[in-house]
């Protein structure tokens, strides 16, 4: 008996979180009937699922997708205002859903994968898998201001963890700065919000890399499989 949330989830239907919302909106059937409780449990090749009339079949693959994402794709399955998706990008056979998000305007890298048990351990906060962007930002950043982002910032009566934060480069002439920033919390534009809690506005945002995984060598809007080991550090 599997429950249902990690079963839609292993069948890339969506996130385990997300699986569990569209249960209760009451968005799944099983053998026919509308189910809206988490704790349903059911059993692989005898109970029938069905997700938007559709019967939902369970992935034998197991994929690990590493995208160079470009700025303009929103990072989720299905788009209620029609605009381009990820998943336009890439064309794997199984069906994949993001492991976490990048909003539309932020580029780098994102993980695809059909794993529910990968993609629930990869974005659990609990495991503080570190992500690193390189930030451009209006203004000549001072040290106090670095100072302040590796120390924690206020972003919505939330005050955020230490981050690692180095200058990669201050241009007085177009009045920018250049940074990279690693933090290993998911909050909602996080990095563009810890940027104007200082005073800068954020003029690029690229997710250089997660974990140890970077997109250096893939260019924009490429993708490729993870190796066996990309995807076991990750779990560590």
């Amino acid at each position: 008996m599997e429950r249902l949330q990690k079963f839609l989830a292993n069948s890339g239907i969506a996130s385990r979180r997300k699986c569990e919302e569209l249960i209760m909106a009451g968005k799944v059937k099983v053998n026919g009937k509308i189910v809206t409780e988490l704790g349903t449990k059911i059993e692989p090749g005898v109970d029938q699922v069905e997700y938007n009339g559709q019967i939902v079949k369970q992935n034998e693959k197991k994929v690990y997708i590493l995208l160079n994402k470009p700025i303009g794709y929103v990072t989720t399955s299905h788009d209620q205002f029609n605009r381009d998706t990820v998943l336009d990008l890439v064309k794997a056979k199984e069906r994949i859903v993001p492991v976490g998000r990048l909003d539309m305007y932020t580029s780098g890298a994102l993980i695809l994968s059909n794993d529910g048990d990968f993609i629930y351990k990869v974005t659990h906060p609990k495991h503080e898998i570190n992500k690193t962007y390189t930030v451009t930002v209006k203004g000549i950043i001072t040290a106090e201001e670095v100072q302040k982002l590796r120390n924690g910032v206020e972003i919505e009566n939330y005050t955020t963890r230490p981050a690692k934060v180095k200058i990669l480069k201050t241009d007085k002439d177009k009045n920018q700065s250049r940074l990279e920033i690693t933090i290993h919390e998911g909050k909602n534009r996080q990095v563009r919000k810890m940027c104007e809690a200082i005073g800068k506005k954020v003029l690029a945002l690229h997710r250089s890399k997660i974990g140890d995984i970077g997109v250096k060598d893939l260019e924009i809007g490429m993708w490729r499989y993870l190796t066996n080991k990309e995807k076991e550090d990750l779990l560590k």
